[in-house]
């Protein structure tokens, strides 16, 4: 049984992930609390591996390791930071060749869907992917398994979507979904996990 790459994002209802250039996971109309952290820790601490794009990584790099022993954050921060820097990572880039905390870096000589390709072919469990470029990139050649959409009560109308374009401006073929989880939380976010029909099997 290969491992699985499971994409997960905060979205809007109307599935964007920042609602200006530059968000990069963050924005005002995100409605992250304290429990809803914890939640982010539970799923993230269940995954076998991270794989990031530079952009997302270097924003975790530059937070994250910090504020794992930083006592002025709240608890729930600081254990994401734990998790963060202790948990294996991939980062895809053609910039960068090196990079701390447990983080193997392809991408540099082009390859880099392959070299995912045999990291799901050869791994275990369920492997979180952060960036909308991988993840389209992921989806395009079959390798996407799951999409785990936390989505917060505000449609943006404008704005970064779950998923890429097309490079040629070609409209992209549906991708269908069964629905495997759905829960709602106090602050108004709710879940939804979806398998990705058509993910290659091995």
């Amino acid at each position: 049984m290969p491992a699985r790459f499971v994409y997960w994002m905060n979205v809007s209802l109307d599935l964007k992930i920042e609602s200006a250039p530059g968000e990069n996971g963050g924005g005002d109309w995100m409605r992250i609390d304290g429990p809803l952290h914890r939640e982010f820790n539970e799923r993230a601490r269940a995954m076998s591996m991270d794989v990031q794009g530079r952009t997302i990584y270097e924003i975790m790099e530059t937070y994250w390791p910090a504020a794992r022993d930083n006592e002025t954050l709240p608890d729930y921060l600081r254990e994401y930071g734990v998790i963060w820097t202790e948990m294996p990572k991939v980062l895809v880039s053609r910039t960068r060749d090196t990079a701390d905390y447990d983080t193997r870096v392809i991408g540099g000589d082009g390859d880099a869907i392959e070299k995912l390709r045999m990291l799901r072919a050869t791994g275990e469990g369920d492997i979180g992917v952060g960036g909308a470029s991988i993840a389209t990139q992921l989806l395009r050649a079959g390798l996407l398994d799951e999409l785990m959409l936390f989505t917060h009560p505000v449609v943006l109308g404008a704005g970064r979507p779950l998923f890429d374009p097309p490079d040629d401006g070609a409209d992209a073929p549906p991708v269908e979904l069964d629905l495997l989880e759905q829960r709602s939380y106090a602050n108004g976010v709710t879940l939804h996990r979806y398998a990705v029909r058509g993910a290659q099997t091995a």
